[in-house]
């Protein structure tokens, strides 16, 4: 596919996704969310790319929402059918079985925000802002953000954020955990590649399965979830990586992990 909203580079096993429309703030139409989708699917083919990050082109916006442009186009059935793709692309991004990290650079809204919290983790620019205003629109988030703050800030921080529109700055978002680490805007890509590249130097089974081990005992009660890493630990014992890390471990040496997600 020829991307016309994004740009994707790989550098060292980590790819590098950036929203690619700045004068509409990075937002998502229809189009830009397809070539997403295209992305994940090549990540996840792709055992050279061993990280994913996301980031938006220019200085104010990570990705400042839907493309608001497109909804007087759009009937009941249509607005579901739009809400249903995004919520479906942003399961696969969330269930990549690599680590994918939202580096926001600036607004974060609406569906910004909600594709941010589909990453496995965020870190921000100070100049950073989030929030869901679809309220404002008398509308709701649909591409799962009152389910996912929900569960990443609790419920009643969530109604509060979706039923004001207040939009909070990323102090305060790393204040109530929706955000991972904070840092100056001339600083954060080269901070959130320096810990990509760290990722990219791990075990990709062991990242994979910390992945799946976690969101997996999220949704369950914790004797369940313990039950799961113990199954878990136990297979992780099959793989090359790990005979690797051991031997590097006692013999004083970095290892060298080449394990790929079919090992």
């Amino acid at each position: 596919m020829a991307y016309e909203n994004i740009l994707f580079e790989v550098k060292d096993g980590v790819g590098v996704l950036t929203f690619n429309r700045p004068k509409a703030l990075n937002a998502l139409n229809p189009a830009t969310i397809e070539e997403i989708s295209d992305v994940i699917d090549r990540v996840r083919k792709d055992d050279s790319v061993r990280v994913l990050v996301l980031t938006g082109a220019g200085e104010k916006a990570f990705v400042a929402g839907a493309d608001i442009t497109q909804f007087p186009k759009m009937n009941p059935l249509e607005a579901r059918a739009f809400a249903e793709r995004g919520q479906d692309v942003f399961a696969r991004l969330e269930q990549l079985p690599k680590p994918v990290i939202a580096c926001c650079n600036g607004f974060t809204l609406g569906g910004g925000c909600e594709l941010a919290m589909s990453c496995d983790f965020i870190y921000a620019s100070d100049k950073a802002r989030f929030g869901q205003p679809e309220i404002n629109l008398g509308i709701i988030p649909g591409f799962g953000g009152t389910q996912r703050l929900s569960r990443l800030v609790g419920r009643a921080r969530a109604k509060e954020l979706c039923m004001t529109g207040e939009m909070i700055d990323a102090q305060r978002a790393r204040e109530i955990g929706l955000v991972a680490k904070v840092f100056p805007a001339d600083q954060l890509l080269d901070e959130t590649l320096k810990v990509a590249s760290q990722l990219a130097a791990k075990s990709l089974v062991a990242l994979r399965t910390i992945k799946l081990v976690v969101d997996r005992g999220a949704d369950v009660d914790l004797k369940s979830g313990c039950a799961i890493e113990a199954e878990a630990f136990g297979a992780s014992f099959a793989s090359q990586d790990a005979r690797e890390g051991v031997a590097a471990f006692l013999e004083k040496r970095k290892p060298e992990f080449k394990g790929s997600l079919t090992s």
